[in-house]
């Protein structure tokens, strides 16, 4: 039986949402058409290729603990307190998904730099960040941190606060109320946060670009990577590409998995 004839959609729109898809496989599908088969696990394995992916994993793993680790109390405060300019604390806080990369790297540049507003007293204490491994990490936080604050504080609204009232006039303490109900219950939205967020400090090249540079097995990240292949070897850029792509596909499974579940526990 035809699925689409009780759909209630006109087949026009069928139609333009089968074209907009096609949009998106298209170049993907291209992409793919260009790789060299023959070569694509020595073009993958070289030296260059396994220090930026190595890096990328590490950096973005650690710029996604750090997006848990703030964000996870800033959607808190903006879901569950009212306070005197709050909506201007939100739109800061959501600022890095519409600034350009490259904007936020100078503004990290010229917070962290050499001649930054803290930079230059930590280079007075022997510290320096910016063209540094720790600068890769910190520019991936700044434009991923927002993706986690963005899924979980709806979460956390969506969740209502009834269970924590009753948790509360049975005696519970705020920090166990949040250890005990409030983060159970919304796990499944920090779970897909985090996910994005790894996501995004992966693909991230502007603002790394800006604030860190481009060092082999110090800063230059797969994106990197694949920017300066592209002008010197194409196929191993295809193929590096190509696995940004899988890997983003893996990211992208995950994130639609933990979705049911967080939308189930909300309407239990």
């Amino acid at each position: 039986m035809d699925r689409t004839a009780f759909s209630g959609l006109p087949r026009w729109v069928i139609a333009i949402a089968i074209v907009g898809a096609a949009f998106v496989l298209l170049p993907l599908v291209a992409m793919a058409t260009r790789v060299n088969w023959g070569g694509f696990v020595a073009l993958v394995t070289s030296a260059s290729s396994v220090d930026a992916l190595l890096l990328s994993l590490r950096t973005s793993l650690a710029a996604t603990a750090l997006c848990v680790l703030f964000g996870v109390p800033m959607a808190l405060l903006l879901a569950r307190t009212t306070f005197p300019g709050q909506r201007v604390v939100r739109t800061i806080v959501l600022l890095p998904l519409v600034l350009p990369p490259v904007i936020g790297g100078i503004a990290l540049l010229a917070a962290f730099g050499r001649q930054g507003l803290l930079g230059r007293p930590l280079e007075a204490l022997g510290v320096s960040i910016a063209f540094s491994t720790v600068a890769v990490v910190i520019a991936q936080t700044f434009v991923a941190l927002p993706f986690l604050v963005l899924s979980l504080e709806g979460a956390i609204r969506l969740a209502g606060t009834r269970y924590e009232a009753v948790a509360a006039t049975l005696g519970a303490q705020p920090s166990t109320v949040l250890r005990r109900i409030t983060l159970p219950l919304v796990l499944p939205a920090l779970l897909s946060g985090a996910v994005l967020s790894f996501a995004r400090a992966l693909g991230e090249f502007g603002a790394t670009l800006t604030f860190a540079g481009s060092l082999q097995g110090v800063t230059r990240t797969l994106p990197l990577e694949i920017y300066l292949q592209r002008e010197t070897d194409p196929d191993a850029a295809v193929a590096l590409s190509l696995v940004l792509v899988v890997v983003s596909l893996v990211v992208v499974g995950l994130t639609l998995r933990t979705a049911p579940a967080t939308r189930a526990r909300f309407t239990a």
